[in-house]
């Protein structure tokens, strides 16, 4: 029973040391930088809406789309990686699995294309 407390004993410590740095980090950086709001701190952001507009107001579907374009892709890489790693020990189903797999993600990018995502203006 030491001998597994020993062991353990040492991740809890990094747990707790991690917990109390990071409330200190959160505790100076609240307490030592000003927190009013100017113009900039409230201005549109990433998504270029303002931050403090009605949340039902509607949107341009092309946020939609780019996120889908995204997920086709980062989903694209997240399972070839692997896939292509170990493409000789698998058998003849997981290759036509992957196959469909990237006939679903070719839709996927086909139907952005017709929607107009790749069209930057």
């Amino acid at each position: 029973m030491k001998i597994i407390f020993k062991e353990y004993s040492v991740i809890l410590m990094f747990l707790i040391i991690a917990c109390l740095l990071s409330l200190a980090i959160f505790a100076l950086s609240y307490f030592l930088i000003p927190q009013k709001a100017d113009q900039e701190k409230i201005s549109a952001y990433e998504c270029g809406f303002n931050p403090f507009d009605d949340a039902r107001a509607t949107f341009d579907i092309r946020f939609y789309l780019v996120a889908i374009l995204f997920l086709i892709f980062d989903l694209e890489i997240s399972f070839l990686f692997p896939w292509s790693l170990t493409l000789d020990k698998i058998t003849l189903l997981g290759f036509w699995i992957m196959v469909i797999f990237l006939i679903m993600l070719t839709v996927g990018f086909i139907y952005e294309w017709y929607k107009g995502a790749l069209e930057w203006e």
